[in-house]
């Protein structure tokens, strides 16, 4: 690199620098009041704390590192907080609950990846570290969720699904307005979501954009899994299986000889070779142990 362009790729450096710093700075949340307020339903314990470690080691330690150590991710834009310091512990549950449901940029949503009792199990291995927490336990009971009851139904000419969600109470049936809605398609390795998350209307109804393309099994079923958010009767999952995707006559990934299948279908090259290995190691160990008994004869005369 010349002369002249080094104290130009410096200042660029720099630029680049302070702008990321100014992100990284930028980056604060803004949390409506009562999500603020949110509280878990579930007793922190020291079991909830051991389990949510165990969902915070898979989930969260690559990033967030062990809390109190100071190690976490610092090659991020903005560095992973320490869980365990005072300015996190400073926040709310309903704002550590937010910060995990939502995400935000480089921090990830897992409303859709842990479940709610897994969100609030993590938070008390998160709370563990804080010796003057004291819980404040929800109001609502989460048994409140069984009221709510969710319809599917398939539009063929417009290839759309129609998901209608109503609670019912002592008062009649109540729609859930604007309640968050994510439509997912089971899958062999997973789920794959549907259109884009949506939320309810009046009515309580939100309308998804159905592919054309997706393979059912050999009558076209395709398994639907709904998971709704709602302010008042938390998070409710209704798996339905319907006629919505392409016919699909093919053997299913376990039915054929594979190498993710068991011992019995598993393909013929990896048994042969398997067994073969086993038999040269086993051949090895006795020609061992025979010479070694010889050596030992050898030397008793």
């Amino acid at each position: 690199m010349s002369g002249k362009k080094l104290p130009i790729f410096i200042t660029l450096t720099l630029l680049l620098s302070a702008f990321l710093h100014v992100i990284a700075s930028g980056q604060g949340w803004d949390i409506p009041a009562d999500k603020k307020a949110k509280n878990s339903y579930i007793k922190f314990s020291d079991t909830t704390a051991r389990l949510g470690k165990e969902i915070y080691t898979k989930n969260c330690m690559i990033c967030h590192g062990d809390p109190g150590k100071g190690n976490s991710l610092k090659t991020l834009v903005p560095v992973p907080p320490d869980l365990a310091s005072a300015k996190t512990q400073t926040l709310t549950d309903g704002e550590l609950f937010y910060i995990l449901s939502t995400g935000k940029l480089i921090m990830p949503s897992f409303k859709n990846i842990l479940s709610e009792a897994d969100r609030w199990t993590v938070i008390s291995f998160i709370r563990s570290f804080n010796k003057k927490y004291v819980q404040v336990l929800s109001k609502t009971n989460p048994e409140i969720s069984k009221k709510v009851k969710i319809k599917l139904a398939f539009d063929s000419v417009a290839h759309k699904i129609r998901v209608e969600v109503k609670a019912t109470e002592k008062d009649g049936i109540i729609p859930l307005k604007d309640a968050e809605i994510v439509l997912f398609a089971s899958r062999y390795f997973g789920k794959l979501q549907i259109d884009k998350t949506l939320h309810t209307n009046s009515d309580g109804v939100a309308v998804f954009k159905f592919p054309w393309d997706l393979p059912g099994d050999k009558d076209g079923n395709v398994e639907l899994v709904v998971n709704v958010n709602d302010d008042t009767y938390g998070e409710i999952e209704s798996v339905q299986k319907m006629k919505v995707g392409i016919p699909t006559d093919k053997p299913g990934l376990t039915e054929k000889r594979a190498i993710w299948n068991v011992l019995k279908k598993a393909p013929w090259w990896i048994i042969i070779t398997y067994t073969s290995i086993l038999l040269v190691v086993g051949s090895v160990l006795l020609y061992v142990i025979i010479n070694l008994r010889k050596l030992m004869k050898s030397g008793n005369n």
